[in-house]
């Protein structure tokens, strides 16, 4: 690793995802989730002691060697358990001109209460929040697995001070969700 290592571990990645949001993908699967969601997608990666350590240079190595991707998503897991690990890998995606995708049981306004998860979100293009409810999911809805969830535009969240919904969610909207 270069300079300060933080430690960053990892169920997994996936190289050319689709589903993790719009375009291909490269998405890292965060090992360790406080929430426990029912019927979560991703089991295998709430415990805290599955999983292993992974170096954020390698990923970044893989991301920079790859041609294909729109962007990155961060997942897992829940992602801003492990903000700092997480914040050179989102930046090396922006340098290289991705979008960044990150996936939260978190909500938006609990992240932003916290300095070290707010650190990461400002590094995040869109913010899938809130804990997955299995009574609301919709085989409809897109990039979201339940309709409590949000697909927020960071940045314009951001600048205006409140929660601004992407136009994914828009899309879902239109859907029935």
């Amino acid at each position: 690793m270069m300079g300060n290592e933080i430690e960053l571990k990892i169920a997994g990645v996936i190289d050319e995802s689709i589903v993790d949001g719009p375009g291909i993908r490269y998405v890292v699967f965060v090992q360790g989730c406080p929430h426990h969601c029912p019927f979560c997608h991703n089991p295998q990666t709430q415990s805290y002691e599955d999983g292993f350590e992974a170096d954020s240079d390698e990923i970044v190595k893989f991301i920079q060697a790859s041609h294909l991707q729109s962007g990155i998503t961060l997942s897992g897991g829940e992602p801003f358990e492990q903000p700092l690990a997480l914040m050179p890998i989102a930046q090396a995606a922006i340098e290289l001109g991705l979008n960044v995708w990150a996936y939260s049981g978190y909500t938006y306004e609990e992240i932003i209460a916290d300095e070290n998860k707010f650190a990461l979100l400002k590094l995040v293009d869109v913010l899938v929040d809130g804990r997955f409810v299995n009574d609301l999911k919709h085989y409809k809805l897109r990039f979201k697995g339940s309709s409590n969830q949000r697909i927020i535009d960071v940045k314009k969240s951001l600048a205006e001070h409140q929660v601004i919904l992407s136009t994914y969610d828009e899309v879902n909207q239109q859907l029935g969700s």
